[in-house]
């Protein structure tokens, strides 16, 4: 396998595009692959075209619409039929983006993947174990999504961007003339169209958008919600009741089809468990740790304590409470200065 053969996962965005050019301004042999995984994606895939063809290199595509269907969207609409909030970027990341997409680069002899991710890996002072960290670019830092990947995927993988800023990626990209160096950023889910995902629910989870009631913390009736697809712990806008105070959603009821809601006090959790935990840089965890914790993708990491239970699950106990514990969505952990990843998992409670 020649360790300087690269594929880059092009997806037509200006950060995998600028990522196949600093590999190639590196000496790496690089070539282009997109992974097809809906219907009408023609526009993305163009796009990655063109930036191959303006440098030079080799673009591959590959089928994954049916793996992706099987593997995430169907993940996505049992998430939502079990009351739960689901985080299918984590899962696409762990099993499609670097489990399937990395087997076929190593199929065609390919050395690394390479990604556009906001991200750095660094291996741990010649121990042979590599660590994930937080990208310079803060505000763009993706390693909430990238916290599943196994020592195998970290070890196989390139992260160009690491160490660069948004700002300086698009001025890379207007330097050397790429055509997407202007395109605008995606922020949403790649099979949701918009940022809207009431009619994708409504047609792939017909039962999470039938209306049911909604209860207060007592068991009070006060309305009726329009389906527990489209709520979410923590939420307060588009309950549609009226109230003397603010209520936010406590707990999603997916047994009885029933939204509780309460007063933004309840929505505080100091501690949740969590399962399918995987630690990237220990062995394992054997003792209480002190860590910085991540509950959502926008959330501030905060100061915790993990301590191992039995299988794949861990408590993470928080030094203050918590809003907006969410069953469903990602919990990832920290080093104490904030920039390691050592592990993370599924919130269940």
């Amino acid at each position: 396998m020649d360790k300087k053969k690269v594929f880059v996962a092009m997806s037509g965005g200006v950060d995998s595009s600028v990522a196949a050019l600093l590999l190639q301004q590196q000496g790496f042999e690089v070539a282009g692959i997109t992974m097809q995984v809906t219907d009408g994606a023609d526009s993305a895939l163009d796009d990655a075209r063109q930036v191959a063809d303006h440098l030079g290199i080799r673009h591959h595509v590959v089928d994954f619409r049916s793996t992706f269907q099987e593997t995430i969207i169907d993940y996505f609409c049992n998430e939502y039929r079990s009351g739960r909030t689901p985080n299918p970027c984590v899962r696409c990341n762990r099993l499609i983006k670097f489990g399937a997409l990395q087997r076929e680069v190593e199929k065609n002899g390919g050395a690394y993947l390479a990604t556009g991710h906001y991200a750095r890996i660094e291996e741990e002072g010649g121990s042979g174990r590599f660590l994930l960290k937080r990208g310079l670019d803060v505000r763009k830092d993706q390693t909430y999504f990238l916290h599943a990947l196994s020592q195998e995927q970290l070890r196989k993988t390139l992260m160009p961007l690491g160490h660069l800023t948004k700002k300086q990626v698009r001025s890379l990209a207007a330097d050397s003339k790429l055509t997407v160096a202007a395109k605008r950023e995606s922020q949403d889910v790649c099979f949701v169209q918009g940022s809207d995902y009431s009619d994708l629910i409504r047609r792939l989870v017909p039962e999470a958008a039938v209306p049911g009631r909604i209860k207060d913390t007592r068991g009070t009736v006060l309305g009726e919600h329009r389906g527990l697809g489209f709520y979410t712990v923590g939420q307060r806008k588009g309950l549609g009741i009226a109230a003397p105070e603010p209520l936010y959603v406590v707990r999603i009821n997916a047994v009885d089809n029933e939204l509780i809601v309460g007063a933004r006090q309840g929505v505080y959790r100091d501690s949740l468990v969590a399962v399918d935990v995987h630690f990237s840089a220990l062995e394992n965890l054997e003792e209480p740790l002190p860590v910085m914790a991540q509950i959502r993708y926008q959330h501030r990491a905060a100061p915790a304590v993990v301590t191992p239970l039995e299988g794949r699950e861990v408590q993470v106990t928080f030094g203050q409470p918590q809003m907006a514990v969410a069953p469903g969505q990602a919990v990832v952990l920290y080093s104490l200065d904030g920039e390691t990843v050592m592990g993370g998992g599924t919130i269940l409670t």
